[in-house]
């Protein structure tokens, strides 16, 4: 099942998002939008878990987790 992931911190990397999503179950890919100029982030990502019900347990747990001064978006990509 693939996740989006908003509200990512300017300074996590893939190695970080994927740490937080591999607590719930294997993960598949980690991808984190950047800006095709700056190399920045644009505060959103993808999540790919292998089971769906790892997926569902990670959206309800992390969804709206506070990390800095954001909280986390994570929902089922459409």
């Amino acid at each position: 099942m693939k996740l989006f992931v908003a509200g990512l911190p300017a300074d996590m990397d893939e190695a970080e998002l994927e740490e937080f999503f591999e607590k719930y179950g294997p993960v598949k890919t980690v991808s984190i939008a950047r800006d095709r100029a700056t190399k920045r982030t644009k505060g959103f990502g993808f999540v790919e878990m292998e089971n769906s019900l790892h997926a569902k347990t990670a959206i309800q747990t992390l969804n709206g987790l506070g990390i800095g001064r954001k909280n986390l978006l994570v929902k089922e990509a459409q």
